[in-house]
């Protein structure tokens, strides 16, 4: 795994960060019919618990919108994973499905409430430090292209700006050719559920990716 370090302009503004890091191998597949089957369940099990104005109070959620504020960038208008994700389980009762490991990290997500970084570790170059992002910045977010990531907390390697609790970026994609799986799960408020991520996320990877050889860190 590569060096992870927080920024200190970062851990200044948000004291209580932490980061839950697996890095794994792991068996890549289009579609894997028992964790979707999982991933219906929890759907139906969310729709049952909440409605859409619950999600903002979501305590992983809620930490995550005050820290996007504390950084300068208004969590209304980009929108953290978790809770986009969130809103449209709640709104649609359905999540995209786009394969294994991406799948089996929104649950995860969607479980939790923790926006989490999933990265193709054979991309990244060097070591990453957990930034906050700077004015024209370049980075291009999965599906949304050149996305202004000015005060938005951002993963940064030798080559730039990677991975952001919005989007993540083309640059470090997942595809079905990645061997090496970075996943972090990202806690802006230091809770004993991140442990707990961290435990489900392994178990998911080993059930459903094969995952093998893995790196686990807890970063602060």
């Amino acid at each position: 795994m590569s060096k992870i370090t927080v920024s200190d302009e970062l851990a200044q503004k948000v004291p209580q960060l932490e980061l839950g890091c697996i890095e794994c191998d792991v068996v890549m597949q289009p579609v894997q019919e028992e964790l979707w089957k999982e991933i219906q369940y929890k759907i139906i099990e969310l729709n049952s618990k909440f409605q859409i104005e619950d999600i903002s109070i979501i305590p992983a959620i809620s930490a995550s919108r005050k820290a996007y504020k504390t950084c300068g960038k208004d969590p209304a208008r980009y929108r953290l994973s978790a809770e986009a994700l969130l809103r449209r389980v709640i709104n649609r009762h359905e999540i995209y499905q786009i394969n294994n490991v991406i799948d089996l990290l929104n649950l995860v997500s969607i479980s939790t409430g923790f926006s989490i970084g999933g990265y193709d570790a054979d991309k990244i170059e060097g070591d990453i430090t957990y930034g906050i992002g700077e004015l024209n910045e370049p980075y291009v977010g999965i599906g949304r292209g050149e996305l202004n990531i000015v005060g938005m907390p951002v993963f940064r390697d030798v080559a730039g700006a990677f991975g952001t609790p919005t989007s993540d970026s083309e640059r470090t994609s997942v595809s079905m050719e990645t061997r090496r799986f970075l996943m972090i799960i990202i806690d802006y408020a230091v809770s004993q559920q991140l442990k707990e991520a961290t435990v489900f996320a392994k178990e998911l990877l080993e059930k459903y990716a094969q995952a093998t050889n893995f790196e686990i860190k807890n970063i602060r």
